[in-house]
């Protein structure tokens, strides 16, 4: 009977603590970022809210390991526009909304306690408890600025240390020594060819969550510190890991270091909070190093040699700059310096044409897709225009072919979204299109041009084939379409033609070994546009 009992009343128990849970209260709101505030559980505890990261500015992360239901609401100050505002919201990175609009009939008056008077919409009640719930906004008239607030209701996984690399010096260069899935303690000795040390990280949804930091043991004292995570080079079923890489230096003497990785959570700044130290160890990666510095004693006739050699090398280098110095007081060196100077300046003045004039018809594609109410298809060529941008924006001079490829094949599946053609990109099997350079958006125009005035009125019918060939010691680069072709020897106003024509003479003053050849062929069928760069490879 006291057993029945004692089932029955923690029967009542537990039930009492989910209805408390299940009631949200209202009275008590918390700042989570993205111009959002929540109500949550009534009895809810350890409110982590809006941690934000250097490395991700427009991130706000919310742990909610005790939350079930939030209510989110937006706030918009009087100089704010909601009209312009659109949402998405994603549960564990599936969208339940998709680019929607504030509900402007919903708008209410709210007052958040600094006598200013704001306008306020709700997401409605949110479920949290062992869920990613992730909101996005963005001003539409402010489309590069994404705002993303995540409300974390799953425990934090945590950092596990996939491996070190030790990189040395070689005849050849470096090399490098891997130490994979390591223990709890890892032994390193250095000696004076080593150089660097890699620690890899496993690859998580949310990496710019954790920063890394090397505590000497002897001291406590932190000797590196890092929340930049690089990819690439480094992968695990076919996804590149997150790395950190630094040089041997900061350690300065043979000892034990503690390598810490864990997540970049204000744990002394939460909301009722009951979570002990011990708690949140759970969410800390500790791994020791055992480091040796093998440090090497040279003879008195090594420190001779190297002296001679070390003074040697000062005078030659001294000679070497004499001589130029002597070479660039002459006139005519000097004036085929200042001309080159110069061509370089005006090829810089027409990139920095080209960057907005795309820019600008990117951003008149999104609008045209928003105008027909393309939502969707904005959404996406949205996504594709953010990661083009990136690429068109860097300001590097020469990019591989690789490179070049994947921007047009960024753009081209942008503008298939509106115009619907097909295009091919191929290149010859024996150009190693990662080794190989070319100055950047050299072909961006002309497929531009192939697309706005060749085949966009032919829909699905168009096509464009963009095609990278060797021939002998060039590179020789062409754009095709079947459009209605145009004729070559009459001028258009067009800004992306008439640009790539002076980046073109421009380059050829540059690169004099290296001709840049254009040749354009059009007829009513189509329009074949071939760009030869002599002895390039």
């Amino acid at each position: 009977m006291k057993k029945i009992l004692f089932t029955f009343l923690s029967f009542i128990i537990a039930l009492s603590t989910v209805n408390a849970q299940k009631g949200i209260n209202y009275f008590r709101k918390a700042g989570v970022g993205g111009k959002m505030l929540m109500s949550v559980d009534s009895s809810a505890k350890n409110l982590f809210c809006w941690n934000i990261f250097s490395n991700q500015p427009h991130t706000s992360f919310n742990f909610l390991p005790d939350v079930h239901n939030a209510s989110v609401e937006i706030y918009f100050r009087k100089v704010d526009s909601p009209q312009h505002y659109r949402y998405t919201i994603l549960e564990n990175n599936k969208p339940l909304v998709v680019n929607k609009p504030i509900d402007l009939a919903q708008l209410k008056d709210a007052n958040a306690g600094d006598e200013e008077v704001f306008r306020a919409a709700t997401f409605g009640i949110v479920p949290i408890k062992d869920k990613i719930i992730t909101i996005i906004t963005y001003d539409i008239q402010k489309p590069q600025d994404v705002y993303k607030t995540v409300f974390y209701g799953k425990p934090i996984p945590r950092a596990k240390i996939q491996g070190f690399s030790k990189r040395f010096k070689t005849d050849l260069g470096v090399d490098y020594s891997w130490i994979s899935h390591p223990k709890d303690r890892t032994k390193l000795t250095f000696t004076e060819k080593d150089d660097e040390l890699t620690i890899i990280k496993d690859k998580s949804d949310v990496d710019y969550l954790y920063y890394i930091s090397i505590k000497e043991n002897k001291t406590g004292e932190i000797i590196f510190e890092s929340t930049a995570w690089q990819y690439g080079g480094i992968s695990e079923e076919h996804q590149f890991l997150p790395y950190v890489a630094f040089d041997k230096s900061i350690f300065k003497k043979s000892g034990d270091y503690e390598i810490i990785i864990q997540p970049r959570i204000k744990w002394e700044g939460c909301r009722d909070c009951d979570l002990s130290v011990k708690d949140r160890e759970k969410y800390i990666t500790r791994h020791t190093l055992s480091i040796t510095l093998n440090e090497e004693s040279y003879t008195k006739k090594e420190l001779l040699i190297y002296t001679f050699a070390v003074a040697l090398s000062i005078g030659l280098i001294f000679l070497i700059i004499l001589y130029f110095n002597k070479k660039r007081n002459k006139r005519k060196l000097a004036e085929k310096e200042q001309q080159k100077n110069i061509a370089k300046l005006e090829l810089n003045s027409i990139r920095s044409q080209l960057n907005p004039h795309f820019l600008f018809n990117a951003l008149s594609g999104i609008q045209n897709l928003m105008n027909k109410n393309e939502i969707d298809n904005a959404n996406k060529y949205l996504s594709k225009f953010a990661r083009l941008t990136r690429n068109v924006l860097d300001d590097k001079e020469l990019i591989s072919l690789s490179q070049e490829k994947t921007l047009l094949d960024d753009y081209l599946q942008m503008e298939q979204l509106r115009f619907g053609f097909k295009y091919e990109i191929d290149h010859s099997e024996d150009l190693d299109l990662d080794i190989i350079e070319i100055p950047s958006m050299l072909l961006q125009p002309f497929v531009e041009n192939a697309v706005k005035h060749g085949i966009a009125k032919k829909a699905t019918d168009g096509k464009v084939t963009i095609t990278m060939m060797k021939q002998a010691n060039d590179l020789v680069l062409t754009v095709t379409d079947n459009g209605n072709g145009f004729d070559t020897k009459k001028k258009y106003m067009g800004l992306g033609l008439a640009l790539s024509d002076g980046r073109i003479a421009l380059l050829n003053s540059i690169y004099r070994k290296n001709r840049f050849t254009l040749a354009i062929e059009s007829t009513t069928i189509g329009t074949n546009i071939s760009l030869t760069l002599t002895d390039w490879l």
